[in-house]
Formats: structure tokens, sequence, C-alpha cells
């Protein structure tokens, strides 16, 4: 039998006019085990991040059954394809070690970096996905993406530091640019033709770089600190650029997707934001594919979200403070529906990266996804019990399907159970009452 190659072309004639095709991937193109590419090399694992605002009712959100196959209460039963697949964390709390609490920020603060912030336009360390791209997320075009569908460029929880924020994409128009337009090298394409600008880009970019340590000696301490993040992410760039330079690895199962040529309208009406969310999502899927990056963040709404819905006169934050409980339900009812949005969006979010096949496996089984929020009870601003959830089993270094009970631990032992998962290497993780060393036994394999 003939060898066939990594991505064969198809030959033919069209109307006088030479036309080209690409195989798609094709088990051939594997290992004989279908979990490495037939190079050898790896498939590569992913992290991604997914937030929503707001919370849960936990009346109707929190299964009654813990461990494996636990049930799904009301305003989760849209995971009932996914379940397998999602690990749910309950009971776990945010402690703020005498700082003030902040509405809305403090939760997902400690969330997202392990330390409770001083205030509330301040952010205390690096976020988790900063962390985690640090390991895996430099052989690729982009370090991480963020996406956002709320449709607000403010919305993201990705950052370096309080200067170093990664801003998101919130244009399903944009973000197909940014990924698929003219600086995309297709990695299955046979052809392969560096932009000799791209060179020119990269030699400016490290001048800069070299006649930086001298300007450094002549600035103070906290200027010392900016400048280092300033040429941080220079060298993010650089390399970003280097990258562009090179013939990208084979990504077998990458599949460009149409060009999305109308732009989505403006607005924050629930089902328009759910389309946004959806749209982006599949986009992202692809971009994970195709190997463009190995870190992905996607915020559905905001701490203080303002979605709306139709023949409603407020938005959910508003409902959550001025809504009355139903006295039968034992919640608010209208608050409520909003959070089941949310969660179908989740669903939605899990479940393109299930079906997308890659080798022996989906996407999902290759990535793992921190989904969580930014408080439990919004209308008490509650930081009691902040549902956390993971999807994914990073490679198989993840057991799924998984309900726990944290029994009043701290929520950092969700965080660095997903720093051990991803390979970095965490002992502990957290500051002060928020830093543990117990990492979650029952969801690592």
């Amino acid at each position: 039998m003939s060898t066939i190659s990594r991505r064969r072309i198809l030959r033919g004639m069209m109307d006088g006019a030479a036309v080209s095709v690409t195989l798609p991937f094709l088990e051939c193109f594997l290992n004989g085990n279908g979990d490495a590419r037939a190079s050898g090399a790896p498939l590569p694992v992913r992290f991604g991040t997914w937030f929503w605002g707001l919370g849960m009712v936990s009346q109707i959100f929190t299964p009654k059954t813990v461990g494996p196959n636990y049930d799904l209460p009301e305003q989760i039963s849209s995971w009932k394809d996914i379940k397998q697949h999602v690990n749910l964390y309950s009971n776990l709390n945010v402690v703020t070690d005498g700082r003030p609490p902040v509405c809305h920020y403090s939760g997902w603060i400690a969330v997202a970096t392990g330390e409770a912030p001083l205030n509330g336009s301040s952010y205390p360390r690096e976020s988790i996905d900063v962390t985690v791209a640090d390991v895996i997320g430099s052989g690729t075009r982009f370090r991480s993406l963020q996406l956002a569908g709320t449709g607000s460029q403010r919305s993201t929880h990705s950052f370096r530091s309080t200067d170093a924020v990664n801003p998101p994409e919130v244009s399903p128009t944009d973000l197909y640019q940014k990924i698929f337009g003219p600086e995309f090298h297709d990695p299955n394409s046979p052809n392969f033709t560096p932009d000799p600008g791209i060179k020119m880009r990269k030699s400016v970019l490290s001048a800069v770089i070299e006649q930086s340590t001298d300007f450094r000696r002549t600035v103070g301490s906290a200027d010392k600190q900016r400048l280092e993040e300033y040429f941080t992410s220079v060298r993010e760039m650089e390399g970003r650029l280097a990258l562009q330079l090179e013939r990208p690895a084979p990504a077998p199962a990458c599949k460009i997707p149409a060009a999305i040529d109308k732009e989505m309208p403006v607005g924050i009406d629930a089902e328009l934001v759910a389309s946004r969310h959806n749209i982006m999502t599949d986009m992202m899927v692809m971009a994970v594919a195709c190997d463009q990056t190995r870190v992905f963040n996607m915020m559905y709404s905001d701490g203080t979200a303002v979605t709306s819905r139709k023949g409603f006169p407020r938005v959910h934050h508003t409902i959550t403070h001025e809504e009355p409980v139903d006295t039968k339900l034992g919640y608010q009812p209208d608050s409520a529906w909003f959070c089941t949005r949310s969660m179908e969006s989740f669903a939605h979010f899990v479940g393109a990266l299930a079906k997308f096949k890659e080798g022996d496996g989906s996407l999902l089984d290759r990535s793992l996804v921190f989904a969580y929020s930014d408080l439990s009870l919004a209308q008490a601003h509650s930081l009691i019990g902040i549902p956390m959830m993971t999807a994914g089993s990073a490679g198989g270094r993840m057991k799924t399907g998984i309900h726990f009970d944290g029994k009043a631990g701290p929520v950092t032992r969700v965080g660095l159970t997903v720093l051990q998962a991803m390979g970095v290497q965490a002992g502990e993780w957290g500051v002060n009452s928020l830093k543990t060393g117990q990492a979650i036994g029952e969801v690592l394999v």
C-alpha cells in the first residue's frame, strides 16, 4: 500500500481553470492509537474559563446527590447531554480576611486569583488563565483568546496585573478576522510563505527589547515593575510574530469556518446575548482545533449583568435587588429565569467542545474548562457556596461527572486542582485564609 501524505491535495479542472481541494483530517494522519499525531507529537491539552454573573438559586441548582451520577435540578436541567463531562463543586466559600467585601467583585477575584481584593479597582495577583498560559500557551499564535457574549470591551477576567489586562473580542465578525483573517496560516496546507512584513516587525521589537535594560536602570521601582509588564507583553508579541515566520505544526482537526460578513446587532436582550455567545463559541472551537490558541476565556455575562428580557422593564441585576421572593417557591422566579438561561449557554459551550471530533476523542477530552460566578445568592451578595464547575478531562488527568461537596472549604481548592491538572507546578495556592494545599483528590486522576 502506498504511503498517504499528511495532507493530500486533490487537483482537477473546472471551466478551464486548475482547482485544488484539501482532504479533511483522516485516521491515517494519526498514530495507531489515535491519541497522537502520526509524527509521534502528542495532541495538545487546552484550558478555558467560562464566567456568568449573579450566581444561582440553590434550591433549583444544587444537586441533592453527591458523587457520580448526580441529579439535575431545574436550573441545570439543560446539562442532560453534557452531565457526564461536568464536575460541579458546591459548598465552597470566599473569606475576605477583614478586607471589605466588594459586591460583585470580591467573589470572582478570589476564585480567579486566590486572594480577596483590597478594593474594587485593583487585581491582587494574575488571573488563573494567565498562570496556565505561561505553561501551555507560548507555542501558539495567540497566547490566549478572550471572548465576551456581553458585547462589552470591559468584560474580561484575564489579566497579569491591574495595568496589564487582556481585552475581549465582542464582535463575531471581528473575531473571525482576528483568527482566520489575512495573517492566518492553514496548519494543514502544503503551501507556506511567511510574510516579510512580519519579519520587519519582529526585528523592530527585538531592537526595543535590547534597549530596555539600560532604560530600566534610570527609573524607580514602581516604573520598573510597569516596564517589566510592558516588555513582557512585547516579548509575547515577538514570540507570536516568530511563530508566524515558521510553518505551523499540523492540526488534524482544523477546518476553517465560513466567513462571517454580517455584524450582529448590538444589544443586551437574553436571546441576543445567547446568540452572540454561541456564534463566538463555535468560532473559538475552530480556533482551538486549528491550534491558534490553547487558552481561551468566555464571559457570558458580567457580575452586574444587565441582560434584559422581552416584556420586562428591568435588567437582571436590578431584578435581583427589587423582585420579592415568591412565598411558595422560596426564591425570586424572574431572577432565576436569567440564571437558567446562562446555564443553557454553558451547556452549548461545553457541548460544542464535546461534539468536535479530534483523534480518538473530542476537543473536550483534551481540554479543561473552569466555570465560576461572582457569588451564590445575588439578592444577598453572598460569598458562601459560590458555584463552580469544571468540564473535560484535561487529556485524562481529571475524572468527570462528579458533584463534590466542599464542606465549607475555600474556593481555592478548585483553583489548585485546576492548576495541577494543567501541569502547573503548584503544591499550594491562595493567600491568607484562602491559602490551601488540598487539591480535590476525588476528581484528579
